[in-house]
């Protein structure tokens, strides 16, 4: 024991012990000091046990009305910001029952008959997830309206495209965007996918082997919103895999959105000058007053590897846990919140920028006009000829190497030069070497044809006002 006075035992679990838990590990035990924020799900899901325990004829219709009346003025307590946690009463559950039963009395006590810690955080987690996927979602697809929105704006928008950051061909603005809502669209689903394990009802597995009370799992699953009960008492209230697909998912999406940061960072520089971030998403220097710093897909960049850290967290948390419960699974909500917040945030934040950034189109075009983007349209008109493809490449490459030396693109020699490496060239090869006809040659779906990537966006915008 610790030379500190210990506190009085705890009331819901102190029977069997002889001395009061030691004051520092109450404090190293306790989680209300970060599980509160759940407040809203442990009485959401403790209203539906109490009105199946009247179902059932466990409670009386008298006594569920007085904890639903109770549970509610703790709510607005808690809402209110007057509610008083204690630290001593170990974690959200405790602190809520403690309150209900200091309102109404014994009855107060009766509520927690048929369940467990155990089987009531492992719903709370759950209930508390599948709301946030659901704000979560709803940014998602407000970062993905403002991606097609910008995208349609911006169909014709001419940008170079790149491969190991080397020009490639010519693609639109408003392609590349669209790229981007590809990958949203693909997270969006795995969140979707994850909320469906997600909503499956542990409460009645008790501590882990069920109760002896003539519960009916069903009808709660149906006053909470879930797809059914549980099977397994023993998995109920030990299995975290929703958690962990959940900071999978996360990551994936935080992944997506650093790449998009690195790109918009890029773009923003003075070397690029392809987009012009709004103000407000940036700041200056304390010392250069030139500076205009992409803060916000800088952050985001970087919290990416926060979000990927707390997926290893909560791995590393389940890899050695016996069946059932351990009171190890307490260190799965501080990175699981941590993730909701730093991807909900990072959402938010994009979903508010992305719609206003303002397109350079002048610089985009002249960066597409450099590096030789139109070689590859230059080689398929020459297949087109008749010569084979392989044969077509070494003449295209020779011509590059002339405009290297000349410093001219393809598209600024003359028919004369041209020729010279084929004399299968002749007037029409300028309609493809400028970089209006090589977007517009890609005209299929998938492809950067300004009317593809209106047709695009119009398909996108369409699935999103379908959810």
């Amino acid at each position: 024991m610790s030379d500190q006075t210990p506190e009085t035992t705890n009331a819901s679990w102190g029977g069997r012990f002889s001395e009061a838990t030691d004051a520092f590990v109450a404090r190293y035990t306790a989680s209300v000091t970060f599980d509160q924020r759940m407040y809203r799900q442990d009485i959401q899901g403790s209203i539906a046990h109490a009105k199946m325990l009247a179902k059932v004829g466990v409670l009386t219709d008298a006594e569920r009305d007085d904890i639903l009346r109770g549970l509610e003025e703790v709510r607005i307590e808690i809402e209110r910001g007057t509610f008083n946690w204690s630290v001593e009463l170990e974690d959200v559950h405790m602190n809520i029952e403690a309150a209900l039963t200091q309102k109404i009395g014994m009855t107060g006590k009766k509520l927690h008959t048929g369940r467990s810690r155990n089987d009531q955080v492992a719903t709370d987690i759950r209930l508390y997830l599948r709301d946030e996927i659901d704000t979560i979602s709803a940014e998602l697809t407000r970062l993905q309206d403002g991606l097609a929105t910008l995208a349609e704006q911006e169909a014709d928008t001419i940008m170079p495209g790149f491969t190991h950051l080397q020009t490639a061909q010519p693609v639109t603005f408003g392609h590349h965007l669209l790229a981007w809502n590809e990958m949203l669209e693909r997270d969006y689903q795995r969140l979707q996918d994850c909320r469906k394990r997600i909503n499956q009802l542990p409460l009645g597995a008790a501590a882990l082997a069920g109760t002896t009370y003539p519960i009916d799992r069903v009808y709660t699953a149906e006053l909470l919103g879930f797809e059914a009960p549980t099977e397994n008492s023993l998995d109920s209230v030990s299995d975290r895999d929703f958690a962990i697909e959940f900071t999978s998912a996360a990551s994936l999406i935080m992944m997506h959105m650093s790449r998009f940061s690195e790109e918009l960072v890029l773009w923003a520089s003075a070397q690029f000058q392809f987009v012009d971030l709004p103000d407000r998403f940036c700041t200056g220097s304390s010392i250069m007053p030139q500076k205009k710093n992409p803060d916000v897909p800088e952050l985001v960049r970087g919290k990416t590897g926060r979000v990927y850290g707390h997926m290893i967290s909560l791995l590393t948390l389940m890899k050695s846990q016996p069946l059932a419960y351990n009171k190890d699974n307490q260190e799965d909500k501080e990175p699981l919140f941590d993730t909701v917040d730093t991807l909900r945030d990072s959402l938010r934040a994009f979903a508010d920028m992305v719609p206003h950034l303002e397109a350079n189109k002048a610089s985009m075009y002249e960066a597409a006009k450099r590096g030789f983007s139109t070689a590859t349209d230059l080689a398929d008109y020459v297949v087109r000829k008749g010569i084979p493809f392989r044969d077509a490449h070494e003449i295209v490459g020779k011509a590059v190497a002339y405009g290297i030396e000349t410093r001219k693109d393809l598209s600024e020699m003359t028919l004369e030069e041209l020729q010279q490496f084929s004399d299968q060239i002749t007037d029409d090869v300028f309609d493809v070497l400028t970089l209006e006809g090589s977007v517009a040659a890609r005209d299929h779906i998938g492809g950067t044809a300004p009317n593809q990537v209106r047709a695009a966006a119009g398909r996108v915008k369409a699935k999103l006002a379908a959810r």
